[in-house]
């Protein structure tokens, strides 16, 4: 089957500056891609972020490679896997885009959640700023009715840090509230468990990514020693061939891995992924990274299918919010649950 292929690229508007470890998010820049064969019309967001993803290309070489790769799509009405496997913002889009034109709508999968009839648990997301706001954020989320927090930490002084974790402890216990922590590679590896061990005392979930990533041995030693669970998220970036894939979570053993279609190999190589995790002993869950409505609904429908009814553990998916300029979709939060909503 030959497919007509389109491609707009946008850039969407924050509400208020994202600020990470890596710095400040004030736009976002994506590319949707349109697919039609003649009678249906499918849409998949193409959401590389500067600085992190393997495939975040210049804006003009990325619509190129992308190009190419609608072409290949369009040609052969199949997506070209094995191509694209260094291209996952480029493979999640098209992946998005063909199961949107298969179905005729925004139902990708069908599960409960796609059907409206359940919701995924999410965590809240604090992002950096300063004490203050950090404080104010916190608080915003555990009003909305959050029990899963996660916080940003590694930007301002540590010891602030520390400070607003433990004031947060001595507000709500872990019964009430459970805490993630996101380092984003803040930490130098000379003082990350240190670290960690004066975080540890506050009862925290999970700390992601707490030094930067291509440290394996560093890594591994840190996830031996560390009395918090370690979760690797930017670690995973780049690895694509699942062979290295199984060798480095054999080799770091962390407690969990953290998974975004569109930096992680699309829905394909989160797949694989989460298949090797369970292998060896590893939890996992999926979190969205920025994208518009168009790719928080996708990234949420694969979640429910691949983790099946009833997901317990809290997703990352609570980012459909951020932007001024976001694209409609039938998506809300209720709660501490993401729901899609069929009154829309």
């Amino acid at each position: 089957m030959q497919y007509k292929i389109d491609i707009e690229e946008r850039v969407l508007h924050f509400k208020q500056p994202a600020g990470t470890s890596r710095g400040v998010y004030t736009e976002r820049r994506i590319w949707l891609v349109t697919i039609s064969d003649g009678n249906r019309t499918g849409v998949g967001e193409c959401a590389p972020l500067p600085d992190l993803s393997c495939d975040a290309l210049l804006p003009t070489q990325y619509m190129t490679v992308l190009q190419g790769f609608c072409r290949q799509l369009a040609e052969t009405g199949e997506i070209p896997y094995e191509d694209m496997r260094d291209y996952p913002s480029m493979l999640f889009g098209l992946e998005t885009a063909v199961r949107s034109l298969e179905s005729g709508n925004e139902t990708l999968f069908n599960t409960p959640f796609a059907r409206g009839e359940q919701g995924i648990p999410i965590n809240g997301l604090v992002w950096m700023g300063s004490y203050e706001e950090m404080l104010q954020r916190m608080e915003d989320k555990l009003k909305q009715g959050f029990r899963c927090v996660k916080l940003k930490v590694g930007a301002i002084d540590f010891d602030r840090e520390l400070d607003l974790v433990k004031r947060i402890r001595q507000r709500f216990s872990f019964h009430e509230v459970e805490l993630r922590l996101d380092a984003n590679g803040g930490f130098k590896p000379d003082e990350a468990l240190y670290r960690l061990q004066l975080l540890s005392q506050y009862v925290i979930h999970s700390i992601e990514q707490p030094i930067k990533q291509k440290q394996w041995a560093m890594m591994a030693e840190l996830c031996r020693e560390s009395p918090l669970p370690i979760a690797l998220d930017e670690e995973l970036i780049g690895v694509n061939d699942p062979d290295t894939k199984r060798q480095m979570l054999r080799i770091i053993k962390p407690a969990y891995i953290v998974l975004k279609p569109s930096l992680h190999g699309g829905m394909m190589g989160c797949r694989e992924w989460i298949d090797i995790a369970r292998e060896e002993g590893i939890g996992s869950w999926i979190t969205s990274a920025l994208e518009s409505n168009i790719g928080l609904n996708a990234i949420a429908q694969f979640c429910s299918e691949v983790y099946g009814n009833h997901i317990t553990m809290p997703q990352g998916l609570g980012t459909g919010l951020l932007f001024t300029d976001n694209i409609s979709m039938p998506l809300e939060i209720r709660g501490d649950k993401l729901w899609i909503s069929k009154h829309s």
